[in-house]
């Protein structure tokens, strides 16, 4: 097994170095220049997702401030970033089409490096064996940092350049695998949308047959004590615990876990699930078991033979109903979505046929989506299992 920093456990021709032995690694500025209405993206750790750069969050900054940034970290083809911030990692191989600057972002640039493959680095930047590193290294307290210091320390298993070639090229292959299943997964979300827009989009907006939303859907749950023996053990949902816009369930703690001690919403299989928080809208869920979940969601129960849970969840995901909470006027010290404007939004209700067939749509989706979810669950392990034997020259 292979031990960190210990070269007896490494396969011949292997060693350990650091990364600033064999890389250039720099970081971002870490001043805050002023943004400006249109000039140069400026990229930071929350701007790397997915194996890539998600530009639509940037801010810009003058073209003054960008010639500034770049002589201390200017960012060509094929170099990798890796977030110092917040979620520590998330790298991306650099395919540049325009000028950016970064901010809080380590920079590993390989231009002048003849004994290194980025596609290996990335691969190993995604590895366990580089995030227990990190890990063991971030400080800060809600927000998690890593200096630059312990990143040009990386201790890297590095094997001689066709292997790492070899390496990569195997991991890039499981890896295209993996994003396929998460591909699918992400189509059928945009498919149901699709549907909903087609099926409701402009029967939504019709002047006539209008209700309010407090007509067909009731805020009824009741609130429990989260102490009491009967809910200590239930999970506990919190607008962070859904996925913007897809409204998937992520991952959540009991009520024991937690520790709670204020009352909570008490839901079930009937209800939908809604964020009221301004900073958390376009989420919302359609759970299939009881929980508890906190003050700031909002538990709808759709009125049975007038509308369905999954026409009500895909309505407060839609643009149309986005459009209205938007309209809405803002409160600083409350940035809440409160009862009475959820009530008072108005649409005009589709027939009840119409809005089942969605519903049966919706719900062969999501047996299809589970199936897909399993095998990426699957694979992901696979990749991570694989990753693992590589790095430690196993393959």
């Amino acid at each position: 097994m292979i031990k960190l920093g210990c070269s007896e456990s490494l396969p011949k021709n292997w060693s350990w170095v650091e990364a600033d032995e064999i890389m250039d690694v720099r970081d971002g500025t870490h001043d805050s220049p002023k943004a400006v209405a249109n000039g140069i993206p400026l990229v930071t750790s929350k701007n790397l997702v997915g194996g890539q750069i998600d530009f639509s969050t940037c801010n810009f900054i003058s073209q003054e401030d960008h010639v500034a940034i770049a002589r201390r970290s200017a960012v060509e083809n094929g170099d990798i970033l890796y977030a110092m911030i917040g979620t520590i990692g998330n790298p991306v191989i650099v395919k540049k089409d325009f000028e950016f600057s970064i901010k809080n972002v380590a920079l590993f640039k390989f231009d002048k490096s003849e004994e290194v493959h980025n596609r290996f680095i990335f691969h190993f930047l995604n590895s366990n064996l580089a995030t227990r590193q990190f890990n063991s290294n971030s400080r800060g307290g809600t927000q998690k940092f890593v200096s630059l210091g312990n990143i040009r320390g990386l201790q890297i298993p590095l094997p001689p350049l066709d292997e790492q070639k070899r390496i990569a090229a195997i991991l890039d292959k499981a890896d295209a695998i993996r994003r396929k299943r998460q591909q699918a997964i992400q189509l059928a979300d945009d498919f149901l949308k699709s549907v909903f827009l087609d099926m409701f989009g402009q029967t939504l907006k019709k002047a006539t047959g209008k209700v309010r939303f407090g007509d067909v859907a009731k805020l009824d749950a009741k609130m429990v004590d989260p102490r009491e023996e009967d809910f200590l053990d239930l999970l506990h949902i919190g607008p962070d615990r859904i996925e913007k816009h897809t409204g998937k369930l992520l991952p959540a703690k009991t009520a024991r876990e937690e520790g709670l001690i204020s009352k909570k919403f008490l839901f079930d299989s009937r209800y939908v699930l809604y964020s009221k928080i301004r900073p958390y809208l376009r989420k919302a869920a359609l759970p299939d078991f009881t929980a508890l979940c906190s003050a700031d969601m909002y538990p709808i129960k759709p009125m049975q033979g007038v509308v369905t849970r999954e026409f009500i969840w895909s309505l407060l995901l839609s643009n149309f109903f986005d459009n209205y909470v938007s309209s809405l006027p803002a409160r600083a010290n409350i940035p809440k979505m409160n009862r009475t404007e959820l009530s008072n939004f108005e649409f005009s209700l589709p027939e009840y046929e119409k809005v089942e067939e969605y519903s049966k749509i919706v719900r062969a989706t999501f047996e299809r989506d589970k199936k897909t979810l399993k095998s990426l669950q699957f694979t992901n392990n696979l990749f991570a299992s694989l990753s693992q034997k590589v790095f430690a020259g196993e393959l």
